[in-house]
Parts: structure tokens; sequence; C-alpha cells
């Protein structure tokens, strides 16, 4: 060291250096890992990867659980029965009233006068059913209570040609459905919907009605036509045949 100035010792990398033994370096080492780096394709995977990494690994499935068919077991007995719980539909709350239940097929048989019912439980924790049957503008009849397994009901006494509303409410702990229109006078007034729990029956007459109404209107056109057939022999017994002058007058001539 002289004339005050400092000198770098003889083998020691300069700044210079040491910035470009670093870039090297480091363009070594990226070349290197992209020369063993391998792009993956949706080919590389396997197929059973795959369905493992789409499929739950829980394996849960739906519960054979239909809610219009009869005799249906709830869907919460349905998962303690199987090795797996499996998965139930939503429903709402046990604190709030069931959502009204829809009214399906209803068979009408016009020969014993009844109609057989049924119907799908709502997506509500539901207790058990009842029956609304309406005639005319009168009070409803409700049916007995049905368990919450049911969804077809039998009703009888229906008359040959009556007119009928019918209803099917559900129930719980917290209340019961809404009848579309209730608070409205009379069941006539309803705005009936394309799928509720409310429907119209109509009666037709029985077979046997029929058959006897068609005797009668057969025997009353007999017995028209025979007064008709015997006035006109009458009359003619009574008055005579009246003549042609044509034929009077060429029995004369001859």
């Amino acid at each position: 060291m002289s004339g005050g100035r400092f000198s770098l010792c003889q083998g020691l990398p300069t700044d210079s250096m040491v910035g470009s033994l670093s870039l090297l370096w480091l363009v070594a080492m990226t070349t290197s890992l992209v020369s063993k780096a391998q792009i993956l394709t949706p080919q590389d995977y396997d197929e059973e990867d795959y369905e493992a990494l789409t499929t739950p690994s829980s394996g849960a499935v739906r519960c054979d659980y239909d809610r219009c068919r009869h005799l249906q077991v709830s869907c919460k007995e349905l998962q303690k029965v199987g090795p797996v719980a499996c998965l139930c539909p939503g429903l709402t709350r046990e604190d709030q009233q069931p959502d009204p239940p829809r009214l399906g097929e209803v068979q009408i048989l016009a020969e014993e006068g009844c109609a057989v019912v049924h119907w799908c439980a709502p997506f509500s924790p539901v207790n058990h059913y009842w029956l609304l049957l309406w005639e005319g503008n009168s009070a409803p009849h409700k049916s007995g209570p049905f368990n919450a397994t049911v969804r077809r009901a039998e009703l009888k006494g229906l008359k040959p040609g009556g007119s009928y509303d019918l209803c099917v409410v559900a129930a719980n702990d917290a209340g019961e459905s809404r009848v579309p229109g209730a608070d409205a006078e009379g069941p006539e007034n309803w705005a009936e919907p394309s799928f509720g729990p409310c429907r119209k029956l109509i009666m037709p007459p029985r077979p046997v009605t029929l058959v006897h109404a068609a005797a009668g209107v057969g025997t009353a056109l007999a017995l028209l036509s025979c007064a008709a057939l015997v006035w006109h022999f009458c009359l003619r017994e009574r008055w005579g045949c009246p003549r042609r002058h044509g034929t009077t007058q060429d029995s004369e001539a001859l």
C-alpha cells in the first residue's frame, strides 16, 4: 500500500467478475432444469387416477326414496338400514309448517261410486296426512289421519254425476300445509293450479243408469209410434178414405 491508494489483493475476483460468474451459474441451472422437466398432458394421467380425482372418496349414493311411492319409509330410516349412510333430499326445517303435497292420479270407479287418490309427499317433515272433500258450496268433509308413509287413499259414497273438490293436506308439529284459495267463498272461486294439492272431481253416471235411460227412451219412442199408427187408422175408419176425382170419372165412362 503506497501513495494512499488501496489495491486489491491479487487472485480475488472483482465485483464485475462476481456478477458474471453468478449470471453464468444461473443460466446453467435453468438450462439443466428445463432439460429435465416434462410437460404433463391429460394423456399422462391414468384413467384410475382421473376417476380418483373426480369421484368422491366417500362413495355415498342416493337413498332409494320415492316421495310418490305408497307406504314409503322416511329417508332417515333408510339411512340407518344400509352399511353406508345414503344421501337424502333436502327438507325444510321441522319447526316450519310443511309445504303442500302434490295431488297425483285420481282413479274414478263409477260403478262402485268411489275414487282412488294418489299423492306425493312434500320436501318437508310430515307426521300425517288427511283429505278434504267439498260437494258444491257445502262445508268440507275431513277424512281420518293417514300416517306419513301413506300415499294412497280411497273415497267412497260419491254420487254418480256429482261434482266434488278434493284437497290433500300434510301436517307436522309446527302446523299444516296451506290449501290454495281456502280463504275464498267456496271452492268454485279457487284459482286451481296445474300441479298442486287440490283437484276437481266429476263423477260420471253409472253404466247401469245409462242402460236404463236408453231402454226408457227406446220404449217411449216405440209407444209414440204405436199411438200414431192407431190414431191414423181410427181417422180412416171414421171419415173414410177420400176418393180421387179422376178415378170416379173413369168409372162412370166405363
